[in-house]
């Protein structure tokens, strides 16, 4: 799938896909799963590492020498591009909104580790990050390097659409009549590239969006305006991708990055049923929608869902730092 495209393998194969038992004998539905790309090898995975397979291509094609990322300190796609970057022999700058924190923890820590140059821009909102990434971009080549700025959204979303092909691959191996797919509603490349990937494939499922971050309405129009990105990328036109397609509303709470107790809760649930993390920003409340739509019956339990665990697990540290009541005991 896609393979006319540059890309540049980092996962080392198919990441896992799991069953959750336990979640399955206290919610009563009869196959849960989830799609461990939080496992991957390369930098304590996640997802950004399926968009660095295809920004990483573009950027050899180029002849790039230095990567350019930008990103808040607890970035996800900061942390694994500067993994890509110490595992390819690239140097790598991390741009972050904000001013150095009092202690560096979780991402920003793995950061240091890993030897990428750091510069912190001060309070700035998230198109003026953008503006400063690209002119440090122009520097960097005014300079005589060969930089390759981490970020478009229909190259990164094309790691996605492979996803959708490998999890469905993997569901039908284990005997599985995948039927509906549970993710996190944010930026809008994961979401879609999956939802491209579903169709371009033409796959029965419900691709459910829990919107951590945008109204739905904001959120479908991001979804849209990369899909047809894609298509003009790929020359391979999609149909009604938008059939497939259910977003949520009901874990946003008071907004992004902000805890609800229905989230903080399935950060507990999920580690004492199964063993595994979420961070409080993306998967925390991806996971609440997912136990939300068991309960409600919008997942039936004879029809086999995944939650798709897109990674950032590292952030909690820091998110745990800054506000310890994040585990306090119910």
């Amino acid at each position: 799938m896609l393979e006319h495209l540059a890309r540049v393998d980092l996962l080392d194969g198919p990441t896992p896909f799991q069953r959750l038992k336990r979640l399955e004998a206290v919610t009563g539905h009869r196959s849960l799963w989830a799609k461990r790309d939080d496992v991957a090898a390369l930098g304590l995975g996640g997802n950004k590492l399926r968009s660095l397979e295809y920004w990483i291509g573009e950027a050899g094609r180029r002849g790039a020498d230095i990567l350019v990322v930008a990103g808040a300190p607890e970035s996800n796609q900061c942390r694994l591009t500067a993994a890509t970057a110490a595992k390819l022999g690239l140097d790598c700058l991390i741009l972050h909104g904000g001013d150095p924190p009092a202690g560096e923890v979780g991402n920003l820590m793995l950061n240091r580790l890993l030897g990428a140059g750091i510069r912190f821009l001060g309070p700035v909102d998230e198109a003026t990050r953008g503006r400063m990434a690209r002119a440090a971009a122009e520097e960097l080549a005014a300079a005589g390097r060969r930089p390759y700025l981490i970020g478009d959204l229909a190259v990164g979303a094309l790691g996605y659409a492979r996803a959708a092909e490998e999890l469905v691959r993997q569901a039908r191996s284990a005997g599985v009549d995948l039927r509906h797919v549970v993710l996190p509603g944010s930026m809008g490349p994961t979401e879609a590239g999956f939802l491209y990937g579903c169709a371009l494939l033409d796959l029965d499922l419900t691709v459910h969006l829990v919107s951590v971050e945008y109204g739905a309405d904001e959120l479908e129009t991001r979804i849209a305006a990369i899909v047809g990105k894609i298509e003009a990328l790929t020359g391979d036109p999609v149909g009604d991708w938008r059939r497939r397609l259910r977003i949520h509303m009901d874990q946003l709470g008071p907004g992004y990055g902000r805890p609800t107790a229905e989230s903080v809760s399935a950060v507990r649930t999920c580690a004492r049923l199964e063993g595994f993390f979420l961070e409080h920003t993306y998967t925390a409340k991806t996971f609440a929608g997912l136990l939300r739509m068991l309960g409600d019956g919008a997942i039936p339990a004879d029809q086999p869902a995944c939650f798709v665990h897109t990674g950032g697990v590292p952030a909690l540290f820091g998110q745990v730092a800054a506000d310890p009541s994040l585990i306090a005991q119910p």
